[in-house]
């Protein structure tokens, strides 16, 4: 059974940063080729919540890699799986927030 997906309001304003930032530094191919990686992501992440590594276990926190600049965390609660942040790896690691 696929787990539905919600995005929480850091989730989608980190996602649309990301697209602003593609939109503008590298073309509207690159930005949708993004969107497409995501989506997909998140179509397999529907049907296996468990594909991340655990990044925080007190909290349930896993994380996956969308592209080599970028992972998501998410969250998964009963029969939804929860989408908290996306993070920009080039960032320095204490600005990781979930």
């Amino acid at each position: 059974m696929a787990l539905k997906i919600y995005w929480t309001k850091r989730a989608d304003k980190k996602f649309d940063q990301i697209l602003d930032y593609l939109l503008v530094e590298w073309g509207e191919s690159v930005a949708k080729a993004f969107t497409r990686k995501v989506y997909d992501f998140l179509d397999i992440l529907s049907e296996f919540p468990e594909i991340g590594t655990i990044e925080n276990k007190e909290k349930g926190i896993r994380g996956f890699t969308i592209i080599k600049q970028v992972n998501l965390f998410y969250r998964i609660s009963g029969d939804k799986v929860i989408l908290l942040n996306f993070f920009d790896n080039r960032q320095h690691p204490k600005k990781k927030r979930f």
